[in-house]
């Protein structure tokens, strides 16, 4: 009890901003990798082989690859392709891109729940392959994969600690806990309170994921 309390009064307003901090990469990468996956699931939908192989191939590699690797890549290899990008907006590139390849591969899932009759009809109302798509299909098949997208985003808060690998400008909750225990003997107290703060983000997402999951049900 001794060494919490020391280390909330000499840590506690770094935590604050290390758990800040790994909200803001999560957000930061989610929300564009959320854009781009639903962009990359929509484009796989029109009937051009060559654009849905290489799609396919995007997926496949960004879902599988480690996204260490992909940080190292991206931060190490790159300059030597006189292609330099800054810590932070490598951290938060490598989320996004695995989160657009975990995000289209499950709106594709969603997308193939949608009655193909819907789609029929639609069509023979006049409506545009497009406005087809954006109108209705999309729509449900997003309803569909809300509690994977709200997986997918608890594991990508988790994943922010990837920043510790990296000489990042601020510490996420994993590098704060790194460094407190190279400067103290409060490591352990450390690692607990980090725990428990991973975990109150991930049961606040999922609450957050569930209650929109419960609305959109209704409302189908």
């Amino acid at each position: 009890m001794g060494d919490a309390s020391r280390l909330l009064a000499d840590y506690g307003p770094a935590f604050g901003q290390a758990l800040f901090l790994t909200w803001k990469l999560t957000l930061a990468s989610f929300v564009p990798g959320f854009l781009l996956g639903v962009v990359v699931a929509v484009l796989r939908l029109l009937p051009l082989p060559p654009l849905r192989f290489a799609l396919t191939v995007y997926v496949e590699i960004f879902r599988n690859i480690p996204s260490v690797a992909l940080l190292i890549f991206i931060v190490f290899a790159l300059p030597d392709l006189n292609v330099v990008i800054d810590y932070e907006p490598s951290v938060v590139l490598t989320l996004a891109l695995v989160c657009s390849a975990f995000t289209a591969d499950y709106v594709r899932t969603g997308i193939n729940t949608v009655d193909g009759g819907q789609i029929e009809a639609a069509l023979s109302l006049g409506m545009r392959p497009i406005t087809v798509i954006t109108s209705v299909v999309l729509p449900q098949a997003l309803r569909a994969v809300v509690q994977p997208m709200t997986s997918l985003l608890i594991a990508l808060m988790l994943s922010t600690s990837l920043a510790s690998q990296v000489p990042f400008p601020g510490r996420e909750l994993t590098a704060l806990v790194a460094k407190i225990a190279n400067d103290s003997a409060a490591g352990m107290a450390a690692f607990a309170l980090a725990a428990a703060l991973y975990v109150a983000s991930g049961l606040l997402i999922a609450w957050a994921g569930a209650t929109l999951e419960k609305k959109v049900r209704i409302l189908r």
